[in-house]
């Protein structure tokens, strides 16, 4: 089991020789219960960081930001930031290396490992307690969640309250790191793609009647996309409000920019939207699971991002994030690759 005394003594040790700039982890929230990302720059703040079930942010996200303010700096600190990671965040900072969008010695990862268990599913822990207020979530012996209410303590083995990307996961504890907390405990995992293939089975009709249904409810707030650690460009084809201007930026540019798609949430515009995201993280997504629980009208956006996934290692062999020396799926090519699409 993690200890999370070693997390903090780990992060204290890199604050104190002045490796890092800060660390990016996990505090308690002002509920006390759900906690948020922590900024940690002294080194006698460290006890604000907790590791528990809860901690389910893919917190490699602050990586986009942190380059974003480094470049509007005149004198920027060029020492790395410190991030504790799970197992499906590395596999994350792995494309931002693979994309060349960051350098290694931008990062200092503190890795943690989730071991047999992972982070919990807000909404299956919601119907679980059926109203009681949650008070504390732990980990508990092995596979078990303890759960602290105003009722009294139960334990809840961890199947029933995980995250649908933890059951799933291949990379339960982290693919890099700089230091790692907790062990490297492999969990077996007969179905990586046992999410998808209820969907799989349906028929033509029923799947479109299933997606319509789901995409007519998008209010296209992009949270999907402003969560997503991979949508790093400063323009988004889908959203021409982000379009980039310069200094050199000429009033016919502007006039003359391409527009994708309206921005009002209708049904057709709103597949575009969806299908272009999706297909932008073909071979990019690492099933982080965080577009699926910020959306507000519950949309499955996960199934859509997981069957790309199954396709890229169906089809060309390829898996996401486990070598950031590798080309990206879209940017290499073999001969051995399927051609049949071809007519």
């Amino acid at each position: 089991m993690v200890n999370v005394e070693d997390l903090k003594k780990e992060a204290k040790k890199v604050l104190e020789e002045g490796k890092v700039k800060y660390i990016i982890g996990y505090e308690r929230g002002t509920n006390g219960v759900l906690p948020i990302p922590a900024f940690i720059k002294n080194p006698e703040d460290v006890d604000r960081l907790i590791w528990n079930p809860a901690c389910v942010y893919n917190l490699s996200r602050f990586l986009l930001d942190e380059k974003r303010s480094k470049t509007q700096e005149k004198e920027p600190d060029e020492r790395p930031v410190g991030l504790v990671v799970k197992g499906c965040d590395s596999r994350a900072i792995n494309i931002l290396l693979q994309e060349k969008f960051i350098n290694r010695d931008d990062v200092f990862i503190i890795g943690v490992s989730c071991e047999n268990t992972g982070v919990l599913d807000e909404k299956k822990l919601a119907k679980k307690l059926k109203g009681k207020q949650l008070e504390k979530i732990e980990f508990g012996e092995k596979d078990k969640f303890i759960i602290k209410t105003k009722d009294g303590k139960v334990e809840m083995t961890a199947e029933e309250i995980l995250a649908e990307r933890c059951l799933e996961c291949k990379a339960n504890f982290p693919i890099v790191y700089d230091v790692l907390i907790g062990e490297k405990v492999e969990r077996p995992l007969e179905n990586p793609f046992k999410s998808v293939e209820k969907m799989e089975s349906l028929p033509k009709e029923e799947k479109w009647a299933f997606w319509k249904e789901q995409i007519d409810k998008c209010i296209r707030c992009y949270a999907c996309r402003s969560v997503c650690p991979m949508c790093y460009c400063d323009e988004c084809v889908a959203d021409t409000i982000s379009f980039a201007v310069t200094a050199d930026t000429t009033s016919e540019e502007k006039a003359q920019k391409i527009k994708w798609i309206e921005k009002s949430p209708v049904s057709s515009e709103n597949f575009v939207y969806h299908l272009i995201r999706a297909i932008h993280l073909a071979g990019r997504c690492i099933d982080c699971g965080e577009c699926e629980r910020v959306c507000p009208v519950n949309i499955p956006l996960r199934f859509l991002n997981k069957k790309l996934e199954k396709e890229a290692k169906e089809l060309f062999g390829y898996e996401v994030g486990f070598d950031p020396d590798q080309p990206s799926l879209v940017s290499s090519f073999k001969d051995e690759d399927p051609e049949d699409f071809i007519r």
